[in-house]
């Protein structure tokens, strides 16, 4: 299948990180989501129904995300497609991008994150 949904850039405060004072004051995150779906019927019916709402796929992915603190961002990620899978059946499956800017690096950096994907299970 190649028909995508995709939402870039969602930009999320959360409380996610291994250092005490990223679990206490928080950072900017930033989170890509793309999700596989079969689009042909809302290409056919111009209906919202035949596809997955993306206000609520975002709200879905912020709920998840900030849900709990987590340690690592990979674990907040996994949380995120779980609950995009769970939430809406027509998802096939979905990559999870998480940017964190702000990672405690000792380097100059434009960006340091993960991505993982997951795929509805038959």
């Amino acid at each position: 299948m190649t028909d995508r949904i995709f939402i870039k850039g969602l930009s999320l405060h959360a409380y996610h990180g291994v250092l005490a004072y990223e679990s206490k004051v928080g950072q900017s995150f930033s989170i890509d989501l793309e999700l596989e779906i079969d689009l042909s019927e809302a290409a056919r019916s111009d209906k919202v129904v035949d596809t997955v709402s993306y206000d609520k796929v975002a709200g879905c992915a912020t709920r998840a995300f900030c849900a709990k603190p987590y340690k690592l961002i990979e674990a907040a990620a996994g949380s995120v497609a779980n609950a995009v899978l769970a939430e809406f059946p027509r998802v096939q499956s979905i990559a999870v991008t998480i940017h964190k800017p702000h990672a405690p690096i000792a380097a100059i950096f434009t960006d340091v994150g993960v991505t993982l994907t997951r795929k509805r299970i038959p």
